[in-house]
């Protein structure tokens, strides 16, 4: 098996497409030693480099990108390579884990359509600009900075008990769930239509207005539909972002009933990160890590999904 693996990193070494090192790695855990997956991919990017620049600082560069490349990639591989089939396929038929699943697909949903909704209005106001201005967008983007568990106190404080709706419950609740998840995903929502917007030529709205168009029908025959894409890349985002909140929504909506269509009932259940945290906690890493192995794939889906909206050959007729 050693021989093999050495084999195997010559390839990789002078392999730029990766898929030697790739191979690699599959080699390197069976054997047992995963950490030279990290030298030969180190190796491979080195000698690709070297190829086609012999340039000091296309080395150097390739170099320290390694270093992340490698931070990033070799434990997200260790972890995929390291589940038990077993426990993957047990958790996959848990009911626990399908009503979690829906809760984490549902409560995001609401919270990126409600972030939106409303934020849609305030990013085209940011694209044409106004007095205040950057008051206004620091107030959007200041939920990216604050820490998660102080988000969900704001929310406390805000929308709780002797808040701005003292009718409204949120502890415990959907809502709560939901207000959590778009206090901190809103300015995904609303940088992404913004800068949709800003794209757009300023002649054409300039054209619809002198045609005798009103400001509405501009937006919407005009400018909304070639910030479209915009729109639904901030939404998809804003979603990403309220599916893997942790400490907002534990602080806010530890657990949460709601109406599960599966079963036709009301149930208790937790949103994804709170679960796989609370299933650490009580069976340990083998089955938190297969259940963190479900909502990986679930977040790979995503991943393409917002590569394929913000590339700009992936849909035809776009302008942003």
């Amino acid at each position: 098996m050693p021989l093999l693996v050495g084999a195997f990193g010559v390839v990789a070494a002078a392999d730029p497409t990766g898929i030697g090192s790739f191979v690699l790695g599959i080699l390197n855990v069976v054997s047992g030693t995963p950490a030279w997956y990290g030298y030969y991919v180190a190796a491979a990017i080195l000698s690709t480099a070297f190829v086609l620049d012999d340039g000091g600082f296309t080395v150097a560069a390739a170099t320290l990108g390694t270093v992340l490349l490698v931070a990033l990639g070799l434990p997200l591989f260790l972890f995929v390579a390291r589940q038990q089939p077993g426990i993957v396929a047990e958790k996959l038929l848990d009911p626990d884990v399908h009503r979690m699943l829906y809760l984490g697909v549902y409560g995001p949903l609401l919270a990126a359509l409600l972030s939106l909704v409303l934020g849609v209005p305030l990013a085209y106001l940011l694209s044409k600009g106004f007095p205040g201005q950057p008051f206004v967008e620091s107030l959007v983007d200041l939920p990216l900075v604050v820490p998660h568990s102080v988000a969900g106190i704001i929310i406390l404080f805000g929308f709780g008990q002797g808040g701005a709706f003292p009718n409204v419950s949120v502890l415990g609740e959907m809502a709560g769930m939901v207000l959590a998840m778009a206090f901190v995903s809103a300015p995904y929502a609303v940088n992404a239509t913004r800068e949709a917007f800003e794209s757009i030529d300023d002649r054409l709205g300039y054209a619809s207005r002198i045609h005798g168009a009103s400001e509405w029908d501009t937006f919407r025959r005009v400018l909304g539909p070639l910030a479209v894409r915009g729109m639904v890349t901030g939404g998809v985002l804003a979603w990403a972002r309220a599916v893997s909140e942790f400490g907002a929504v534990a602080v806010v909506a530890y657990s949460v009933s709601f109406f599960y269509p599966i079963a036709g009932e009301q149930v208790t259940a937790q949103h994804a990160p709170v679960f796989v945290y609370n299933t650490y906690l009580q069976g340990g890493l083998s089955e938190s890590g297969a259940v963190a192995f479900i909502l990986l794939s679930v977040s790979a889906v995503i991943f393409l999904v917002v590569r394929y909206l913000t590339d700009d050959g992936a849909a035809g007729g776009g302008v942003v």
